[in-house]
């Protein structure tokens, strides 16, 4: 099994890396201090198991596994013992380690994890799980935190330089990120771009005027190149 360790202090990735060793079955092919840096690695590697520490600086453990999709099976490893129930509401997770982890409880996790068998077809995470129109949400990094946006809320997306303005019904957000990236997370029936520095959401034009729209209180350019495509777009009397 391919393992992974996510936990902030260097000294129990140690422990956890001694305590694999011992395992023939376990292949452990990365660690990392934080969540957040695990989470580009799980996206292009094959990873089976997950050591995961719950607490960590500003993304917790439960934090993280909320921004995955198919995670794999999880492992907490924890000096707290007061998230155990809290714990096993997750599907993914097949054992709840406090440390100090000695070798034969450790043993007795794994053994657990290797017959634990996932269901693709069922959801992995069952609490407070967000619905919305589309079904989708989008995550953003801000100050070394993942924050959940609804994709329905989004109603402007603005290219600032090396950065972008992503407006939602609630709040807006400000990411080190280029218009590109964002459109390919964006679904395109209902996300278009009207101009070099702006996508919109077609379903929240309030009035459209010669080669601008408007969106709650912002007027948006809409180049003549797009200007087609936005018209196909409308449900027109």
């Amino acid at each position: 099994m391919n393992c992974i360790i996510i936990d902030d202090e260097a000294t129990a990735r140690a422990i956890i890396v001694q305590l694999c060793s011992n395992i023939k079955s376990l292949n452990v092919i990365a660690d990392f201090s934080n969540a957040i840096q695990s989470i580009k690695f799980l996206n292009q590697n094959e990873v089976d198991l997950i050591f995961l520490d719950i607490h960590m600086p500003d993304f917790t453990g439960f934090d993280f596994i909320q921004t995955l999709k198919n995670p794999p099976k999880i492992i907490l490893t924890t000096s707290d013992p007061q998230f155990a129930i809290e714990a096993f509401e997750y599907d993914c997770i097949v054992d709840y380690l406090v440390k100090p982890v000695l070798p034969p409880r450790f043993e007795k996790a794994i053994i657990k994890a290797q017959k634990t068998e996932l269901n693709p077809a069922e959801p992995k995470i069952v609490k407070d799980k967000p619905t919305d129109t589309t079904g989708n949400v989008l995550y953003v990094n801000i100050d070394r935190r993942l924050i959940k946006i609804v994709i329905s809320s989004i109603y402007l997306v603005e290219a600032k330089g090396d950065y972008i303005l992503i407006k939602t019904d609630d709040k807006n957000y400000t990411v080190h990120s280029t218009l590109k990236k964002i459109a390919d997370k964006l679904p395109e029936s209902i996300f278009l771009k009207v101009h070099r520095s702006y996508i919109i959401n077609v379903q929240k034009i309030i009035d459209i005027e010669d080669n601008s729209v408007l969106i709650k209180k912002d007027v948006i350019p809409v180049s003549r190149s797009n200007r087609p495509e936005l018209m196909k777009r409308l449900n027109l009397l």
